[in-house]
Formats: structure tokens, C-alpha cells, sequence
């Protein structure tokens, strides 16, 4: 696995964002305790049954399809992505304008996105990805301490 799969533009941590760290654990034990009852096999008697079974199979296997690297997280207009990719910077905490706009309107939903990109800065990339592991492994997910949901301002 390349060592920035899970590291996005902005500069937060996949492992900590609820669909690669929560959803897929929580679906996984759902969807086991509805095959434990049947559901499988007899639940196609209710509404919407076959519908909502493709999609918590989905939400199963979502860890592996988000990749804010490949555009497949995060909407699709980021102006954050494109900024970065444009400016061919790894991650935005060691872009010189950093922290322009754009990451002060993300960074007051995401409370520990300032603190975590000085870290990054000071630790290195390496180091802090293994320090963001090892916080995965707790259990932690940003929305945990997540404010509101977060808005981009366009200037």
C-alpha cells in the first residue's frame, strides 16, 4: 500500500474518517446478525428489502473504494484537490500558504487539523502516519470531536 494512500490533500487521515474506520466494521456486524436471522433468504418480503441489502453490502466494502487521491472521497469539486495537485504539493501542511483558506474553513469542523499538520511538519510524513495508525487502532474517527459539518468558502 503507497504510504499516502490514506493521507488526503488537506491533511487529514483516512483511517480516521468514519467510512474506512467505522461504517465498514458496523455494516460488517450488521449484516452478520441479519444472516444469523435469516434475513438473506426471507427478507426480500419487505419493502425496499433487496435494495438496502445491496447497499450495507456496499457499505461492507467502502473502506477499499474511498481514496481522496484518486478523487474517489470527498466531493468531487474539492478545490483543496485540485489546488494541491495543481501546485504538485504532497499534502497541503508543506504548501507555503498553508493554512489559506480554503483549509480554515475545513479546519473548523476537523478541530485537530491545524495541531496534526504541525505535527506532520515537525515529525515527518512517515513518522506521523504511523502516529495516525496507531490512533486508528483505538477506535478514534474525526467525528468523534468533529464541531459541524465543515464548509469550504470560495474566497
Amino acid at each position: 500500500m503507497d504510504k499516502l494512500e490514506q493521507v488526503t490533500y488537506c491533511g487529514l487521515y483516512c483511517g480516521l474518517c468514519t467510512h474506512r474506520n467505522r461504517v465498514p466494521k458496523q455494516a460488517v456486524a450488521l449484516r452478520e446478525t441479519m444472516k444469523k436471522e435469516g434475513w438473506e433468504y426471507w427478507g426480500g418480503g419487505e419493502p425496499n428489502f433487496k435494495e438496502f441489502w445491496a447497499y450495507l453490502n456496499g457499505l461492507v466494502g467502502m473502506e477499499a473504494d474511498c481514496s481522496c487521491r484518486s478523487g474517489k472521497c470527498g466531493p468531487p469539486f474539492c478545490g483543496i484537490r485540485k489546488c494541491a495537485q495543481a501546485k504538485e504539493i504532497v499534502t497541503c501542511p508543506f504548501c507555503e500558504e498553508y493554512p489559506c483558506h480554503r483549509i480554515l474553513g475545513i479546519a473548523q469542523g476537523y478541530v485537530t487539523m491545524l495541531a496534526d499538520a504541525k505535527r506532520m511538519k515537525e515529525k515527518g510524513l512517515e513518522v506521523w502516519i504511523r502516529e495516525q495508525e496507531k490512533r486508528r487502532k483505538t477506535g478514534f474517527a474525526y467525528s468523534d470531536i468533529r464541531n459541524r459539518p465543515y464548509s469550504i468558502p470560495d474566497k
